[in-house]
């Protein structure tokens, strides 16, 4: 992805991946036996997106079309489960 990507949209795509973990480990929680390995990988998951985030607000132009890109593929992914 070498086009300019605004850190806004970049930041919107990492916030919609970010909501889904926060779904799912919710529901993971909720369910009569939690699977406590899918719990540790949605939060690993979780995780990794508010390093993201918190990584947009010093990036340059390079590195937010890359966390853009990722989190496009990523969310293209989870809509496909």
């Amino acid at each position: 992805m070498s086009e300019h990507v605004n850190p806004e949209a970049a930041e919107h795509l990492v916030q919609e991946v970010s909501a889904w973990y926060s779904e799912q480990i919710a529901k993971e929680r909720r369910a009569a036996v939690p699977d406590a390995e899918q719990l540790k990988i949605l939060t690993a998951g979780l995780a990794a997106c508010a390093a993201d985030q918190q990584a947009l607000e010093d990036a340059g132009p390079e590195e937010v079309a890359e966390i853009a890109a990722r989190y496009a593929a990523r969310s293209q992914e989870l809509k496909g489960q």
